[in-house]
């Protein structure tokens, strides 16, 4: 029987389900792990700091491959570079299901978020070249969108699921048959493409920056525990500083510099820039705390604070579309900043709800809503505005700084968030226990309620351990809001100072 060859229809088709099946997957390893944290910390034994580091060596990772992925896309294959992603995706979830420590599962989060860094990049790589323009471009990039939300989304639920009904493991696991799934669709669909005109790769600015996002995490997180007067503490922050000075240095001194600052100077770019951190400054961190608040501070089960974190992921999903048609209707410099106000104003309310007399789920509730509407009215119109403000042929690299620029600001506030965490319920021991001077004692009883100890076991009554998890969770919730309407403010700076005057030349 002979094989009849796919036709280009065929292959779109095969090519648009790779993409966006491995877009579900990266969507789904983001927002179903915070919800199992709790979990992890009774079957693994980890303290405070190690779940900080099981979300957090995940977008640190993440980060360090995303502008060499690209390059090496462009040089070696686009195809082939995602067909490795994928793979060793698929191996390093297994690789976290069987991790028997907290020390394994970090260890496997890491080499993950490398695989998953890689296939993030070639997706839009893969989408770009397979559907250059017209109708179908935008179709494409439609689903590829609509199925991250899915993953984003019904993540929180999916994960609480996978716990009740089998275990955590599967919450890695399931993404071995998934990945196997994806690479034949790629080998069946995706046709291979190179850049003619390579670019080198940018050894010393990704070791650098990598280094900078790094030392900054470790040392808010280590400071955090410690205290920053820590010897190990200071050096990891000097050495983040050292890493971010050369960085800049080296970029303005390279030929073919992987960041590009002189796109900085376009205002729609930058205004967008700072909606794109924005986002990663109070809702997508808080991701992380926020199970741990509906579990340790106000007492849910695993499926319990996996519907309850619903009303906060869902509007990430059904706003998206509102979202780019008032973009199209007001312009991105109205709605970014607008979309941000409404996330911090969403963190406000969930900061009164966690302070109410009995709180609840539902006094939380119309906070939530109001922080997902917000994130779905900036994240379209900031990812639009970020490649459509420059030129054609630097559309990659806009996208690449873009996505950096989420995950950095994403792995300093989780680390900034757990620091602030830390301090809101050292506060309020502090005030209850004014007779207990030692401060490393204190310390030690902060982390081990935000780790979910029993406050029986510490010597704590349950009274006195409610209201200091509720105080620090309401300081992170208070920064959230606080830092939104902070990154909304300068977003609209930058996106209005001299409107009138011409976006300045960009040199090819």
């Amino acid at each position: 029987m002979l094989h009849t060859p796919r036709s280009s229809s065929q292959k779109a088709i095969f090519t648009l389900a790779a993409v966006c099946l491995a877009s579900l997957m990266f969507g789904l390893e983001i927002s179903s792990v915070p919800v199992i944290l709790p979990t992890l910390e009774a079957v693994l034994h980890g303290g405070f700091k190690d779940l900080q580091w099981i979300m957090n060596a995940y977008t640190i990772a993440c980060t360090g491959v995303l502008m060499a992925t690209g390059t090496l896309a462009d040089r070696y294959g686009r195809k082939r570079v995602f067909l490795i992603s994928l793979a060793l995706f698929g191996i390093t979830s297994l690789l976290c299901g069987l991790a028997s420590s907290s020390s394994m599962l970090i260890a496997g989060r890491f080499l993950q978020g490398m695989a998953g860094g890689a296939m993030l990049i070639c997706q839009v790589a893969v989408l770009s070249q397979h559907f250059p323009s017209g109708a179908a471009r935008g179709k494409a990039f439609s689903a590829w969108g609509i199925v991250f939300g899915i993953g984003l989304g019904f993540g929180p639920i999916i994960g609480a699921a996978i716990v009740a009904l089998s275990n955590w493991q599967w919450v890695f696991l399931v993404h071995a048959p998934l990945a196997v799934l994806s690479l034949a669709l790629v080998i069946a669909g995706v046709v291979e493409s190179r850049d003619t005109q390579q670019r080198k790769l940018d050894v010393a600015g990704i070791a650098t920056l990598s280094l900078a996002v790094f030392g900054l995490a470790w040392g808010i997180t280590q400071g955090a525990a410690t205290g920053f007067g820590d010897s190990m503490v200071i050096a990891s922050l000097a050495a983040a500083l050292a890493s971010c000075m050369l960085f800049v240095l080296v970029q303005r001194r390279s030929s073919e510099p992987m960041m590009d600052f002189s796109v900085f100077r376009i205002r729609r770019f930058s205004g967008a820039l700072l909606g794109s951190a924005g986002m990663n400054f109070s809702f997508w961190p808080c991701m992380m705390y926020l199970p741990l608040y509906f579990s340790n501070g106000l007492g849910y089960a695993s499926v319990g604070t996996g519907a309850a974190l619903l009303a906060y992921t869902l509007p990430t999903l059904l706003v998206p579309p509102l979202g780019e048609r008032l973009a199209l209707r007001y312009r991105p410099d109205t709605v970014v900043p607008a979309g941000l106000f409404t996330i911090g104003l969403g963190f406000l309310l969930m900061y009164w709800g966690s302070s109410a007399a009995h709180a609840s789920w539902l006094t939380m509730l119309p906070g939530c809503l109001l922080a997902g509407i917000g994130l779905g009215l900036t994240n379209t119109p900031v990812t639009n505005t970020t490649t459509g403000a420059v030129p054609p042929e630097r559309a990659g690299m806009a996208s690449s700084i873009d996505i950096s620029a989420r995950m950095i600001s994403l792995s300093i506030n989780i680390a900034l968030m757990g620091f602030i965490l830390l301090q809101g319920i050292l506060s309020s021991l502090r005030e209850q226990y004014p007779a207990l001077a030692d401060a490393a004692h204190l310390r030690h009883l902060a982390l081990a309620l935000t780790a979910g100890q029993v406050a029986a076991g510490l010597g704590v009554s349950a009274e006195m351990a409610s209201m200091a998890l509720a105080h620090g969770f309401g300081w992170v919730m208070l920064y959230g809001g606080l830092s939104a309407w902070g990154m909304a403010l300068a977003s609209w700076l930058v996106f209005g100072a001299n409107r009138a005057a011409p976006e300045p030349a960009l040199p090819v």
